[in-house]
C-alpha cells in the first residue's frame, strides 16, 4: 500500500538499525491508527495527515528512536570541542608554524619563500586542525550512544578542574609535551623531504633511509597518539584513567620499535655515518645500551606518572 501512513513509516525505519525496524513501524502504524481514530473527524484522509504532521520530519521521528543526534557536535561535547580547538588554533599552530618557518630558512631558502611557507602552514594546518578535531567529536558524539556510554559521559563535579594555579601548571605541561612530540614528528619528515646533511655536493638524511620502509611508520604513530592525547588532556583539564590507558599504548607503540632500531644499530644512515666520522672510528655499542635505557625510562616515567596524575 502506497497510503501517507505508509510512506511515513517507510520513511522512518529505514533510518533505523536494521534489528529495531519490524517494532518501530508496528509500533508507528498503532500510534498513527490509533489518533487518526481518537480524533473522530468526518474526513480520516484530513485526520491522518493532520496526525503525520504534527509527528513531523520523520528524519527526526527516526533520530530519537536511533538516539543518534542530528547536529554534527551534540551540545554534550560541543563546550570541550570548542576549548581544545581554540587551543590548537591559538597555542599549537603558531609553534608549528615557527618550526616550519624556521626549517625553511635553514633549508637555504629566502625570506621571501619562508613567508610563503608561513602562510602555507597556516592555512594548510590549521584548515587540517579544524576537520580532524570536527571529525573526531563527530565520530564520537555518533558512538556513544549504541556503546551505551550516555551515562557515563554526563557531567558531573569530578570534572571539575583543578585550582586554577595547579591546573595552569599542568596544562602547560601537556602542551609542552604535544609540542615537543610535534616538533620531532616535523623534524623526522623534514629531514628525509629536505636531505639536510650535505657532504661536498651530496646531499643525505640523517636517518637511516631504510626505516622509512617499516620501523619509522610506527614511531611517528606513536609520537602522533602521544600529541593527541597530551592536547585531549590539556582541554579536559585533567588525567583520567581512559586516557591514561591509550597515553600507555601510544608509548610503547612509540618506544618498542625505536628500541628495536637502536639495538640493531639501525637509527642513522651509514653514509651520514661514514662522513661525518670517517673511516677510522664508529659509535660505540655503549651509545646504543644508554640510550635504549634512557628512552625505557623515560617512556616507563610517563606512563607511571600518567596513571598517578588519573588516580590522584
Amino acid at each position: 500500500m502506497n497510503t501517507l501512513t505508509e510512506r511515513y513509516v517507510h520513511e522512518v525505519v529505514r533510518r533505523v538499525p536494521a534489528d529495531q525496524r519490524d517494532d518501530i513501524a508496528d509500533e508507528l502504524r498503532t500510534t498513527i491508527a490509533d489518533t487518526v481514530e481518537a480524533r473522530d473527524e468526518a474526513d480520516p484522509a484530513a485526520a491522518e495527515r493532520a496526525v503525520l504532521t504534527e509527528m513531523g520530519d520523520p528524519i527526526r521521528l527516526a533520530a530519537r528512536y536511533a538516539d543518534r543526534p542530528l547536529a554534527l557536535i551534540g551540545s554534550e561535547f560541543y563546550p570541550t570541542y570548542i576549548r581544545l580547538l581554540r587551543l590548537l588554533l591559538v597555542t599549537v599552530l603558531p609553534v608549528v608554524t615557527a618550526v616550519v618557518v624556521a626549517l625553511d630558512v635553514l633549508d637555504d631558502n629566502d625570506i621571501g619563500s619562508a613567508i610563503g611557507t608561513g602562510i602555507g602552514t597556516v592555512l594548510t594546518v590549521g584548515a587540517q586542525m579544524i576537520a580532524w578535531l570536527t571529525v573526531v567529536f563527530a565520530l564520537i558524539d555518533r558512538s556513544r550512544g549504541r556503546a551505551g556510554v550516555a551515562e557515563t559521559t554526563k557531567w558531573t563535579p569530578d570534572d571539575l578542574p583543578d585550582t586554577p594555579r595547579t591546573a595552569d601548571k599542568r596544562v602547560v605541561g601537556a602542551l609542552a609535551s604535544a609540542v615537543w612530540n610535534l616538533a620531532l614528528i616535523g623534524l623526522i619528515v623534514w629531514q628525509r623531504t629536505a636531505e639536510p646533511y650535505r657532504d661536498g655536493g651530496e646531499r643525505m638524511q640523517v636517518l637511516d633511509p631504510d626505516l622509512w620502509a617499516g620501523w619509522i611508520w610506527p614511531i611517528l604513530a606513536g609520537l602522533a597518539g602521544v600529541v593527541v592525547l597530551e592536547l585531549v588532556r590539556a582541554g579536559k583539564g585533567r588525567w583520567t584513567v581512559p586516557l591514561a590507558v591509550p597515553y600507555a599504548l601510544a608509548e610503547i607503540v612509540f618506544a618498542l620499535p625505536l628500541v628495536w632500531v637502536l639495538h640493531q644499530q639501525m637509527l642513522f644512515n651509514p653514509d651520514f655515518l661514514a662522513s661525518v666520522n670517517g673511516d677510522d672510528w664508529t659509535i660505540p655499542d655503549s651509545f646504543y645500551t644508554i640510550t635504549i635505557l634512557v628512552v625505557l625510562a623515560i617512556s616507563a616515567g610517563e606512563i607511571v606518572k600518567r596513571f598517578r596524575e588519573a588516580r590522584a
